[in-house]
């Protein structure tokens, strides 16, 4: 048993309002708490009320493929895309790849990128570099969640990360993905699994909360990141353990949990990390 220790086009106002009406008793929300001092209205309310016919068109418009005229497009097309995944088992690899704020997740992903040809996706970078893509229409919304150190709602986040998969498979047939920092709760996880693909195993970097504490404070001397202060660490430190390590729980049951800690030196902890890399995905 684990142990709990620590450019392109936008959406067009008509057919997003059209989406709102239609989704309104049918939210999918990672989201519990109601936040305060929320950004606007017309961004809380879009996102909060997406179904699955606003998902895809948020990925549609991010290819920049032209969306469908017509509401009833939109919804035959949303009802075809959720019913079937993005992609099969055996086309790509997916790794959770999950810890406490500081963990190291992204230090040891860059460096299993080199050694087992993985593309690196993070979902706090793809949300971030959505913040301040221009155009956006969630980019208020996104900065508001990060600095509160709450979790974005998932359409928005499964969106950005498939999309990332499918130009990364376009641009040099890369199939293997680290996907670093989600999911961040259950919900989020069976979502990603039934649209986009289901994942192989979960890497979970195991690190006291005073350890993270300590690389946080450091990396914000000099990150420049809005997330990186004594205030929104302690709410990601209780965000992380009321959400996102039941999600361990609940892979370490179906045995997908391979642990490694990551209170030893970088190096050390990476050599153990290999070890497992080398008996799931040898060359």
């Amino acid at each position: 048993m684990l142990r709990s220790v620590f450019q392109r086009p936008t959406l067009r106002s008509s057919l997003l309002g059209a989406v709102v009406r239609k989704n309104a008793s049918r939210l999918y929300t990672s989201e519990s708490a109601k936040p305060s001092g929320t950004p606007s209205v017309p961004a809380m309310l879009a996102v909060a009320s997406m179904g699955f016919a606003a998902y895809y068109t948020l990925a549609k418009s991010r290819e920049g493929q032209r969306l469908p005229r017509a509401r009833q497009d939109v919804e035959h097309s949303a009802a075809a895309r959720s019913s079937i995944p993005a992609f099969r088992p055996d086309e790509v690899t997916v790794v959770f790849v999950l810890g406490g704020p500081g963990a190291g997740k992204g230090t040891q992903c860059e460096r299993l990128k080199q050694d087992f040809d993985f593309v690196h996706l993070s979902a706090g970078d793809l949300l971030r570099e959505e913040q301040t893509r221009e155009g956006s229409k969630y980019g208020e919304m996104i900065k508001h969640y990060i600095k509160e150190g709450l979790i974005v709602p998932m359409e928005v986040t499964i969106a950005l990360l498939e999309q990332a998969m499918r130009e990364a498979i376009a641009k040099g047939n890369k199939r293997r993905f680290l996907i670093d920092g989600f999911p961040r709760k259950m919900d989020q996880a069976l979502k990603f699994e039934e649209t986009v693909v289901a994942s192989q195993v979960v890497l979970y970097f195991e690190c006291p909360e005073t350890v993270m504490l300590e690389r946080l404070l450091k990396r914000g001397e000099s990150s420049g990141r809005s997330d990186d202060n004594m205030e929104s660490i302690k709410k990601r430190f209780r965000v992380f353990k009321e959400t996102s390590f039941p999600v361990i729980e609940a892979y370490e049951k179906q045995n997908k949990v391979k642990t490694v800690s990551c209170v030893k030196p970088v190096d050390e902890v990476y050599h153990e990390v290999k070890l497992v890399f080398d008996e799931m995905f040898k060359k």
